[in-house]
């Protein structure tokens, strides 16, 4: 009897031959990558359709805001009151010279100075980062006028330069030369010192290690202190231009608050916001395609 219950508590033989166990299950280890769904972040492809619908709710306040009278139209014009002023500008020169004229006067100063500022920031930067000597002499120099305003230094540059154009492009320069030299001197300092070995143990000469090792670990922080600059010129513009300019973005917005025109000063500013974005825009897609590797692992 003990046996024949044993016999009836065994399971059934398989026929066809012993069941394998069933696959591990892989595990993930701490090190390994997870994709940015895993931690609830939005992906890539996401953000641009965020961004698009930030700006659209923003647009949608704005209207709502005017077209109801929550905020008077001295305050905040409507968007249809700005988008008749911006066709306006266009035609008519009222306001000095038309919308073009004053965008084209601007964009010379702003990018004629920054194309200056990186041919000298950028080797004084890249030569704070190689050798001490120089970074010993130069460094104090830009760290004491880095931090001071443009409007600090504005009446120094009217004495020693003029009123003319010299003056504003000088202005300019020194608002974008201190980050350019610095981001390009920390992009130095990022450099790997087993990348340098390992080129020096190739034969690589120095001129080498700088243009392919240096220069190219350099490059993402230079791009970065570029994009930073041109930012540093667009918000130094308006003083440039406070200073007996006939035409420009900011002297059209200085001119318009004298007049309690504040529909032109929103056209001023938003222009001068959406051609800033584009650079950058597009100076990000410039790193993408000269630094795909930036932010991988």
């Amino acid at each position: 009897m003990p046996s024949a219950r044993l016999e009836a508590e065994a399971p059934p033989l398989n026929p066809v031959g012993p069941v394998d166990p069933a696959p591990p299950r892989p595990t993930r280890g701490p090190s390994s990558p997870r994709s940015p769904e895993a931690y609830g972040r939005p992906t890539a492809r996401a953000a641009p359709a965020i961004s698009a619908g930030t700006v659209v709710v923003l647009l949608s306040l704005w209207w709502i805001a005017s077209e109801r009278g929550w905020v008077p139209p001295l305050f905040l014009p409507s968007p249809r009151a700005i988008w008749q002023t911006f066709l306006s500008l266009q035609a008519e020169d009222s306001t000095g010279g038309t919308l073009l004229q004053h965008a084209g006067a601007s964009l010379a100063r702003v990018f004629g100075a920054f194309l200056v500022a990186a041919l000298f920031a950028i080797p004084v930067g890249l030569s704070m980062g190689t050798s001490r000597i120089l970074r010993g002499i130069l460094d104090p120099l830009v760290e004491f006028y880095r931090p001071l305003p443009p409007l600090a230094y504005l009446p120094m540059t009217i004495i020693w330069f003029g009123i003319g154009e010299k003056q504003k492009g000088v202005l300019l320069f020194l608002a974008m030369f201190a980050p350019l030299a610095l981001s390009a001197r920390a992009g130095v300092r990022s450099v790997a010192a087993e990348q340098v070995q390992a080129a020096l143990s190739l034969g690589a000469s120095r001129r080498q290690i700088f243009l392919h090792v240096v220069l190219r670990a350099a490059l993402p922080e230079i791009l970065t202190g570029m994009r930073i600059a041109i930012g540093f010129g667009w918000t130094t513009l308006v003083a440039a231009e406070m200073v007996a300019a006939t035409r420009g973005l900011g002297q059209m917005v200085l001119n318009a608050s004298g007049f309690l025109r504040t529909d032109i000063m929103v056209v001023g500013i938003v222009l001068i916001g959406l051609i800033a974005c584009t650079f950058d825009l597009l100076m990000r897609q410039l790193e993408r395609w000269l630094v795909p590797w930036k932010g991988r692992a």
